[in-house]
């Protein structure tokens, strides 16, 4: 077989072989959406809150809020449609495996285990803080005493004190999460209804004490109370907030877990959001309506905002739900990661060892306890702010091939039901393009696949220009004219092709522009990425596809499966 050909070979699904699984399939639509909203309820409303309403976007978080959940909104319709039609344990991972080939496949896979971890250590370590802060710091304080620093420097590689309790807090959730799949979910679903009685506590007495004063009128230094920072600064919040949407990314990793995942994934992919973004705004209005937006501490914003007003009942309660909220963040974190890997390992595409499914639990054991250690480790020694922003460029890529995944699949021929060897109209192109004959003569797809590539350029050139400040002088405008009208179209070719018929419980609306519109968006957000950020990206992709070539590309079953149709096809 051809290289090319071993990159871009597709995982296959006979049958009802997406529905078969070793893992035990016992999650309700509730259990779902809550693993959804126990992995977005945490340290987005309870720390992100504060650092974009002090230093980003003033009230108007409240817009930035709306961006941001429009932003994730067009994203789920992707992961919606594609979770019912493929529900594993995989998520992006399998999806893009399907449509686009085992090489993509495996490099949004790679990114996924990462994110994963990293997201874990950063929540651990918040989780220590608050508490630390809750106790007037003699956590921090005994261990440096007892132990000492790993390191003076602020800002460097390495934490200031080794964080011995967020190490084995991890270790708690994770031995919860091996159990058992009904009995981590059940953890969860009681976390998230703490939380959101928390949530619903804080936002009601809080507004015993607004002030819509603070809304309205100029501040002393003759800005907007509303919005001091301007538009752009909504718009540099809904970048920010964007990242305590992405959350509900995780319950399509329990699509292989959920008992009618077709009806499962779709519903809770938008209840979740839908709750998510309606608290989120009600806290936005609670706290800013309570404090000015410039006395709001970026660290631990509601509970020095109830401090402020004298309630210190309050702040312990809002205290408590901060703690159980990101504790719930580590269940469901520790829930999607070893399933992240075992998806991977289960197709041959790193070591098999992560494929084992514990007969007793039925839950992915090995990959549980290897990656939680490593995590563990990642928590305990290292400072993560300088990694952080690492997590956000594995989401963005997972959620722009999602988007790029469904204008494949929704234009390639399907066979038509009972009919042996005859096909549906899907990929075929319309009567009016242009050029008709001459693009016909291409393989079955490749039109679409080029139009995909060509509008992608076309975005990806509009928002380097736009990044380098290029579009006050000729040259920017020259550019952002060149990639608007490579773009359009690209867009209009994929509109001159005819979608297939393939049924599904649910299908992303008004194909291809929200895909596109969520692929533009993705895009742009991964352009404004820090520099390093990309470097640190290249390196563990680079780590990745040392293990595809040495391992995945040899084991991968997708790869052994056709081996043995050419086998007896020959014969």
């Amino acid at each position: 077989m051809l290289l090319s050909n071993k990159f871009f070979r597709k995982k296959q699904f006979s049958g009802n072989s997406h529905l078969d699984t070793q893992l035990k399939r016992c999650l309700s639509v509730f259990d779902v959406m809550f693993i959804a909203l126990g992995n977005m309820i945490g340290a987005g409303i309870y720390v992100l809150t504060g650092q974009v309403v002090h230093s980003e976007a003033g009230p108007a978080i409240i817009l930035s809020f709306l961006f941001s959940g429009f932003a994730a909104l067009l994203s789920a319709f992707s992961y919606a449609e594609l979770g019912s039609r493929f529900p594993r344990a995989g998520s992006a991972y399998t999806y893009s495996y399907v449509a686009m080939g085992e090489i993509w496949g495996f490099i949004v896979g790679w990114t996924v285990p990462l994110e994963y971890m990293i997201g874990l250590a950063a929540v651990a370590r918040a989780w220590t803080a608050y508490l630390d802060n809750l106790v007037n710091k003699r956590i921090s304080t005994f261990i440096i005493e007892n132990i000492g620093h790993l390191s003076t420097t602020e800002g460097g590689f390495f934490a200031s004190y080794p964080d011995i309790l967020a190490f084995f807090v991890l270790l708690f959730v994770s031995i919860a999460v091996a159990v058992g799949t009904k009995l981590s979910a059940n953890v969860n679903s009681s976390f998230v209804v703490l939380n959101i009685a928390v949530i619903l506590f804080v936002v009601i007495y809080g507004l015993t004490f607004a002030d819509f004063s603070l809304w309205s009128g100029v501040d002393e230094n003759g800005r907007s109370k509303f919005m001091p920072f301007g538009l752009s600064g909504v718009l540099q919040g809904a970048a920010s907030c964007f990242f305590a949407f992405i959350g509900f990314e995780v319950l399509a990793t329990a699509g292989e877990e959920a008992k009618n995942p077709h009806r499962a994934i779709p519903i809770a992919t938008f209840g979740s959001l839908t709750i998510i973004s309606v608290l989120y705004i009600l806290m936005s209005c609670s706290l800013t309506l309570m404090i000015p937006y410039n006395q709001v501490d970026p660290e631990a914003a509601f509970s020095a905002a109830f401090e402020a007003k004298g309630a210190t009942v309050a702040k312990i309660i809002m205290s408590i739900g901060a703690l159980a909220g990101m504790l719930n963040n580590l269940v469901t974190g520790a829930f999607a990661l070893p399933r992240s890997v075992y998806a991977m390992a289960d197709d041959g595409l790193i070591f098999g060892f992560f494929a084992k499914v514990n007969s007793k639990t039925k839950t992915p054991l090995n990959a549980t306890i290897v990656f939680t250690l490593l995590t563990a480790i990642l928590t305990l020694i290292f400072d993560l702010n300088a990694l952080v922003e690492f997590l956000s460029i594995g989401t963005l890529l997972a959620y722009s091939m999602v988007s790029a995944c469904v204008l494949l699949l929704r234009y390639q021929k399907t066979p038509i039901e009972g009919e042996e060897n005859n096909y549906d109209k899907g990929g075929q192109l319309k009567k009016w393009v242009p050029f008709k004959s001459y693009i016909s003569t291409f393989q079955p797809g490749r039109s679409i696949q080029l139009a995909l590539f060509t509008l992608i350029i076309g975005y990806v050139i509009i928002a380097l220009s736009i990044r380098i400040q290029n579009i006050d002088n000729f040259l920017g405008i020259i550019l952002v004219s060149f990639g608007t009208i490579l773009s359009s179209i690209a867009l209009f070719f994929i509109i001159g092709h005819e979608q297939n018929e393939l049924q599904a419980t649910y299908k992303v609306p008004f194909v291809p522009f929200i895909p596109a519109l969520s692929l533009l968006i993705n895009t742009f957000m991964m352009i404004y990425l820090k520099f390093m950020t990309w470097i640190r990206f290249i390196v563990w992709l680079a780590i990745g596809l040392l293990i595809y070539f040495g391992y995945g590309i040899r084991n991968s079953k997708e790869g052994k499966k056709n081996v043995e149709i050419e086998i007896k096809t020959n014969k």
